[in-house]
């Protein structure tokens, strides 16, 4: 048998080199590298709208354009319990209070304004609390997770409007406070599997990237009481993305939460 031999120049046998090693590469790409899109840091949005999609509720909406959701409420003229629909447009825009002296119009009658033709549906409405809010305080917070912190709250790039709490899959998460479940679902690209709580009416939380969720919008929580289950929805590993947000704006969780 006879063996030919290619002769090849040195220009060639680079290229051939250079192939190599890009093929090289691509197999031994790591997963864990992969960057996922991440819609958890986006800026205050005050301009254009909103159309609602199946299972968001008005605090989800709020949360993903970084504003409060009593702002929202009033600009369009949505009254409590919060109920939004399908296709409904909601206004982003922010507008400006004129002091009103006297008004002729009953307050009631605004509501017909933003009566809808179709029928409510329970999954898009959030129940307002019957309670009066209370004053709430840092020693009100209680740790979500036991884990290490390995992502710190930062509003300098990378931008980070909470903290992550690294973990195993399958371990408890918590609720940090007492409060209602305004939020439950997956609806919100970046996040995952999300619970977002209202504890009092400045202040909301967010649990991010669950496994499992172990409560449904409307419930009423306690402070430790185990909502949810570590997971990697929406991210590359698996660990907890907590928030905690005061009249729309995110604060570092760690003014809140106790030393430990």
């Amino acid at each position: 048998m006879k063996i030919t031999l290619i002769k090849m120049s040195d220009c060639s046998k680079k290229m051939l080199f250079l192939t190599a090693c890009l093929l090289i590469a691509s197999c031994s790409h790591d997963p864990a590298s992969v960057r996922v899109t991440d819609l958890r840091s986006p800026p205050k949005v005050t301009s254009g709208q909103h159309v609602v999609q199946r299972g968001e509720t008005l605090y989800s909406i709020a949360w993903l354009y970084s504003r409060d959701f009593r702002e929202l409420a009033d600009n369009n003229n949505i009254r409590r319990p919060y109920t939004i629909y399908p296709g409904q447009e909601i206004n982003l825009s922010v507008r400006r209070r004129v002091a009103v002296t006297s008004s002729k119009v009953p307050a009631r009658q605004s509501k017909t304004s933003t009566t809808q033709s179709n029928s409510p549906v329970k999954k898009y409405t959030a129940q307002a609390s019957s309670k009066k809010s209370t004053p709430f305080t840092s020693g009100s917070w209680q740790w979500p997770a036991n884990g290490q912190i390995i992502s710190a709250y930062s509003l300098k790039m990378p931008v980070n409007k909470g903290i992550d709490i690294g973990g195993k899959l399958g371990e408890p998460v918590k609720a940090a406070a007492n409060g209602e479940v305004v939020y439950a679902g997956s609806d919100l690209s970046g996040y995952g599997r999300l619970i977002i709580l209202k504890h009092n009416s400045s202040y909301l939380s967010a649990y991010a990237h669950n496994k499992d969720l172990f409560v449904n919008e409307g419930d009423s929580v306690k402070a430790g009481q185990k909502i949810a289950e570590i997971g990697s929805t929406g991210t590359t590993e698996p660990k907890l993305h907590f928030e905690i947000r005061r009249d729309g704006k995110p604060v570092d969780p760690m003014g809140y939460l106790p030393r430990r």
